[in-house]
C-alpha cells in the first residue's frame, strides 16, 4: 500500500471504516474515518471522486469494529516502519484524524457516539492532533449533529465547512442540493457557532469558463457578512481540481490556473481571512 497525494482510494487499507491519505492541505498522513462505506450523500457534487455514488444516508455503523480498526491502524501507524513503507518522504508524519469518506458523514447515527469513540481512541495513544469534520452542513440544526460537534470541539475539533457557490443557482448545478443560500447560511452560523469553522471552498472551470463574476461577488458577500456579523471563522480553504471526478459531468470539468485561484485568494484575503490556495 504506497500511498500518493494523487491516489485517496479509500479501500487502499483493507478495512472498512478507516483509511490513511497523504494530504496535500495536512502536508502529511491524515487517517480517514469513512462513515459512508454504501457510497451515500445528500450532496451531489461535480466533482466528486467517489464511484457510484447514490442518494442517502450513512448505514447503520459497527461501533465495536470502528473502534478495532482505527486501534489496529494507530498502532501500525505510530510505531514500526509502516511509514516508510507506504508514505513518501517528506509526508511521514501523522497530521490528523478525519470524519470523511464517501458521503456525509454527520449522516451517521448514532454521531456523537461516533465522534466520542474515535476521540476517546486517540487518547489511548496520546496524540495531540486535531479531529476533523469535513462536513456540506446540511444536517448541523439536528440536535444529534450538534451534540457531536460539542464532542468534537472538546476534543481539539475543527470543521471544514463546504460552501462552493453562495447563489441558489450555484449550489444546485455544482452541489446538486435544493437548499439554497439561506440554508448554507443557517447551518454555517449553526456550525461556527459550536466549533472552530473553516469554509471549504472547490472551485473549477466548467465547459471552457471559470465561474461567473455573479457568482464571484456572491461568494465574497457572504463572506463579507459573516465578517460584519462577526461568526467566528477560522479561514478559508480554497481548493482547485485535484482528481478526477466520477460523476457524468466529469468532461465538462476542468481545472483552473493556479494564478485564477491567487487572484480569488487574495480578494478572500481582502476581506481579513486567511486563505492558501491549493491548486
Amino acid at each position: 500500500m504506497r500511498l500518493s497525494i494523487s491516489n485517496h482510494d479509500r479501500d487502499l487499507a483493507g478495512l472498512i471504516y478507516v483509511y490513511p491519505v497523504v494530504s496535500r492541505r495536512a502536508g502529511g498522513v491524515s487517517i480517514g474515518i469513512n462513515l459512508n462505506p454504501n457510497n451515500a450523500c445528500n450532496y451531489r457534487c461535480v466533482y466528486c471522486q467517489v464511484p457510484g455514488l447514490i442518494r442517502g444516508s450513512a448505514p447503520p455503523i459497527d461501533l465495536n469494529l470502528l473502534e478495532t480498526e482505527l486501534t489496529a491502524f494507530l498502532e501500525i501507524a505510530t510505531g514500526g516502519g509502516w511509514m516508510e513503507e507506504c508514505v513518501p518522504e517528506g509526508s511521514r508524519v501523522l497530521k490528523d484524524i478525519a470524519f470523511s469518506g464517501n458521503g456525509e458523514p454527520t449522516s451517521a447515527e448514532p454521531f456523537d457516539e461516533l465522534v466520542s469513540l474515535v476521540a476517546n481512541t486517540a487518547q489511548s495513544f496520546n496524540l495531540e492532533i486535531p479531529l476533523i469534520l469535513i462536513t456540506n452542513g446540511s444536517l448541523a440544526s439536528s440536535a444529534r449533529v450538534q451534540r457531536g460537534l460539542d464532542v468534537l470541539a472538546a476534543n481539539n475539533g475543527v470543521a471544514w465547512f463546504k460552501l462552493d457557490r453562495a447563489t441558489d443557482e450555484g449550489i444546485r448545478e455544482v452541489n446538486d442540493w435544493p437548499g439554497g443560500v439561506d440554508a448554507a447560511w443557517k447551518n454555517l452560523v449553526a456550525t461556527a457557532q459550536r466549533i472552530p469553522t473553516w469554509i471549504q471552498t472547490c472551485v473549477f472551470g466548467r465547459d471552457g469558463s471559470p465561474p461567473s463574476d455573479a457568482e464571484i461577488e456572491a461568494y465574497l458577500a457572504l463572506l463579507a457578512r459573516a465578517r460584519d456579523e462577526e461568526l467566528p471563522l477560522e479561514g478559508v480553504l480554497l481548493y482547485g481540481l485535484a482528481r478526477e471526478s466520477h460523476q457524468p459531468e466529469a468532461p465538462s470539468l476542468e481545472r483552473l490556473p493556479l494564478e485564477w485561484l491567487e487572484e480569488l485568494a487574495e480578494r478572500i484575503r481582502a476581506l481579513g481571512y486567511i486563505c492558501n490556495p491549493h491548486h
